[in-house]
């Protein structure tokens, strides 16, 4: 069911807990399945992630997704953050079950809200950057996770 990336990532995750003073702090969740993600990001004068950490209440695969996605924006200018999607999450993990693909939607998501705080907290607007939802099951369709 799950891969090998995926298991690797729920019983040893990278980068969890809380960035003190953070540059941007995001929180999203799906009321539907009942995941919760916090991201903390600290970005530098460069505009330059230099750290990402997060809190995750739910499912493996939140968790899992959560790990992966700080992985991927460690290092990453707040555009190249931007550019990373729930698609680049999945595929970094060899892939999510369908029923589970929601939690690579809440790390993207993550992302974004964290990103929209930076921004927000500096007076600053990025090309793609837009406010997030609190919860992202707000445009699904009705499905059963």
């Amino acid at each position: 069911m799950y891969t090998e990336k995926v298991m690797e990532h729920f019983q040893n995750p990278r980068n969890v807990g809380e960035i003190e003073n953070a540059s941007g702090v995001g929180t999203v969740g799906n009321a539907k399945c009942g995941d919760i993600m916090r991201i903390y990001l600290d970005i530098d004068e460069n505009q330059r992630i230099k750290d990402c950490k997060f809190k995750t209440f739910g499912c493996g695969a939140a968790v899992a997704t959560s790990s992966m996605a700080t992985e991927l924006v460690i290092g990453k200018t707040v555009e190249e953050a931007l550019k990373v999607t729930n698609q680049a999450v999945m595929e970094a993990l060899d892939g999510l079950p369908p029923v589970k693909v929601h939690c690579s939607l809440l790390a993207e998501e993550a992302i974004h809200a964290a990103l929209w705080d930076y921004a927000q907290k500096n007076h600053l607007e990025f090309d793609g950057l837009v406010q997030p939802k609190s919860d992202i099951h707000e445009d699904e369709e009705s499905q059963d996770y």
